[in-house]
């Protein structure tokens, strides 16, 4: 659940995981057999070809573009990063908020490890394609993929590489207790893992200070970042986990037997 949720809600991103061979020999076997060809029928008029569906039209509010463009050019500039995070998650159905603390390090290319302090400690590492989630209390670690091609701009221009303006409708929006402009991100088309973006960017750093993911049913997941420093020279062994003996490993990168 909390591998899931992270990579969802947080990373907009779904975890994948190879089919095992037994399941897709039992799709195969049970799909319909195929019905025996029909006699010919009359050549119909072929129909006349219709304009293909106009695009969705980009738009950046005036008053936020020269911030959009700053916030921008500053992930893309960015080499690493750390901060204490503070996430609050509202799930709406049951009415009810779930607050963890912990820490996050990120370094180029696409090397992230978020450090779960509270309520329970837990590591989360995303590195290239795969993912780790290590449960200290479990001793597990699990070991995911996903699909990095298919990660939304809302993550990726965090690494430099996405370009907001391209997927999404960016408006100012009004926010009483935010400590620098909210920025709404409106998908330019319906996506299935979040239903908007918004973020909360530090008008002189450009730097985002909150993200809120509000998820297709309404629940929000919200991280804000503290004491954020950039450029400090993270090391790429900070985002190695070595559990010790005894912890089970699920790698659901490798086929299944």
């Amino acid at each position: 659940m909390y591998l899931e949720k992270l990579l969802v809600t947080l990373l907009a991103a779904p975890v994948v995981a190879p089919v095992p061979t037994t399941v897709a020999h039992q799709v195969v076997a049970q799909a319909p057999a195929q019905p025996a060809p029909a006699p010919a029928a009359p050549k119909a008029e072929a129909p006349k070809a219709t304009a293909a569906p106009k695009a969705p039209e980009k738009k950046v509010a005036p008053e936020v573009k020269e911030l959009v463009e700053r916030m921008q050019a500053f992930y893309e500039k960015t080499q690493d990063f750390s901060a204490d995070f503070k996430q609050d998650y509202k799930y709406k159905a049951l009415r009810r908020t779930q607050t963890s603390t912990g820490t996050v390090i990120y370094k180029k290319p696409g090397l992230m490890r978020w450090e779960y302090q509270k309520p329970s400690t837990r590591t989360f590492v995303l590195a290239g394609e795969k993912v780790y989630a290590y449960d200290p209390e479990a001793q597990t670690l699990s070991v995911g993929r996903i699909d990095t091609s298919q990660l939304s701009a809302s993550v990726t221009f965090l690494f430099g590489q996405g370009k907001l303006a391209d997927e999404f409708s960016i408006s100012k929006g009004a926010c009483k207790d935010c400590k620098g402009t909210l920025l709404v991100l409106d998908p330019l088309k319906e996506d299935p893992r979040f239903r908007q973006v918004r973020l909360e960017v530090d008008s002189k750093t450009a730097q985002v200070l909150k993200s809120t993911v509000v998820d297709p049913d309404g629940s929000e997941n919200a991280i804000a970042f503290l004491n954020l420093k950039t450029n400090v020279g993270v090391g790429a062994d900070a985002f190695k986990i070595n559990p010790p003996d005894g912890t089970r490993i699920d790698d659901f990168t490798k086929p299944r037997k």
